[in-house]
C-alpha cells in the first residue's frame, strides 16, 4: 500500500518514496559545504538515485514556504507546547566587497540595505526545548 501524506494547504499529496528523496534530499542540503546538484547527490549514493529522479522530483511540483510550514507546524506545536520550547531562524551575510567571487562569496539579497551585496551568507536555525523540571 502507498502510503501518502498532506504537504500544504492544496491538498499536494506526495507518496512515501517521494517522502524518502524530499528527506534524503534536505539531508544532503543541510550538511553539503559546496555547490549542490542532482548529479552530485547521485554520485554520493553511488548511483542508487539518479540525478533525473531527483531532478523530476523537484521540478514536478512547486514547494512553497506554506508547504515548508505544513510539514514543520506539527513538530514545532509539539515542542512549544509539551516543553516549552522554541525554534529561530536567523541569517546574516558577512560582506566581502573586495574579495574576487568564489563558491562560497558571490552576491545574496541583503534586505536590511535594500540590494544585493557581496559576501558570505550565513543561515542558522535554533531549536530549544526547555523540559519543565516539575
Amino acid at each position: 500500500m502507498c502510503r501518502t501524506w498532506d504537504l500544504n494547504l492544496r491538498n499536494l499529496i506526495i507518496p512515501s518514496m517521494n517522502k524518502d528523496l524530499l528527506d534524503l534530499y534536505t539531508d544532503y542540503l543541510i550538511c553539503s559545504t559546496e555547490q549542490t546538484t542532482a548529479t552530485q547527490l547521485s554520485r554520493m549514493l553511488d548511483g542508487h538515485v539518479s540525478h533525473d529522479q531527483v531532478t523530476r522530483f523537484l521540478s514536478s511540483q512547486s514547494f512553497t514556504n506554506k508547504d515548508l510550514w505544513k510539514l514543520v507546524k506539527p513538530t514545532l506545536r509539539s515542542i512549544e507546547s509539551e516543553e516549552d520550547g522554541f525554534l529561530i531562524f536567523d541569517d546574516t551575510i558577512i560582506e566581502k566587497q573586495w574579495t574576487d567571487e568564489n563558491e562560497i562569496i558571490c552576491y545574496h539579497f541583503d534586505h536590511s540595505k535594500g540590494r544585493s551585496v557581496k559576501g558570505i551568507n550565513l543561515q542558522c536555525t535554533e531549536v530549544r526545548a526547555i523540559k519543565d523540571p516539575s
